[in-house]
């Protein structure tokens, strides 16, 4: 089995009590989702920011670009594809989250996982089937494929109304489907906003992050 092998970390001054794992999008990498870290540290001092490359070559950019990952293809849009890809890639993820806890001493009450696009489809994924509750899910531009599983943990989404990479359809859908398992969800869509992140969305993550960490 593939494992992440490579990681981008911003580290607290003091203690860790507290950890974000930062999950990047089709391909990208780590490098650039760890970018979000300094906007949310001075609000939470005591937090780890961990944001990993995915475990496999992206599959949809020309040869000679070794920085470009992805956590599962999307040469195939078909969602029982897709949803195949996720379930691979999440053994691989789930034993990264549990080393990175076990390395900061930290329980999963103390983790947020933060996903953008397909980053956040793996956190979803991944986030709402580990062994205990996490302290909450941040999800940018992206999607639920599956069910919500049994672990409900506040979740936090934001997606443009102008994403044509993945439609804002996909945003109401989560949306219904983890309040209808019992999640506590909150977030926005914003109008004109198309496949990224603003300054209104960095902004209602780091409230969240705060919250999720009291």
């Amino acid at each position: 089995m593939s494992e992440i092998s490579n990681i981008y970390e911003l580290h607290p001054e003091d203690v860790t009590h507290s950890m974000v794992i930062l999950l990047h999008g089709l391909g990208s990498n780590g490098r650039d989702l760890i970018s979000l870290a300094p906007m949310w540290a001075d609000a939470l001092p005591n937090t780890v920011f961990i944001s990993p490359d995915a475990p496999f070559p992206c599959d949809m950019v020309p040869t000679g670009y070794p920085d470009s990952f992805q956590w599962f293809s999307l040469q195939d849009r078909d969602p029982d594809k897709i949803l195949a890809g996720i379930s691979t890639a999440a053994p691989i993820l789930d034993k990264f989250i549990h080393d990175q806890l076990k390395k900061y001493q930290l329980t999963t009450d103390r983790l947020v996982l933060c996903g953008f696009s397909q980053g956040t489809m793996m956190s979803l994924y991944s986030g709402t089937r580990l062994e205990a509750p996490l302290a909450g899910i941040l999800g940018y531009s992206g999607a639920m494929f599956g069910n919500a599983g049994p672990q409900q943990c506040p979740v936090h989404l934001v997606h443009g109304e102008a994403d044509d990479v993945v439609p804002v359809d996909a945003y109401h859908e989560a949306r219904k489907e983890l309040q209808e398992k019992g999640f506590d969800v909150s977030g926005h869509s914003t109008p004109n906003l198309q496949h990224s992140i603003d300054e209104k969305g960095i902004n209602s993550g780091k409230e969240f992050l705060i919250s999720a960490f009291k």
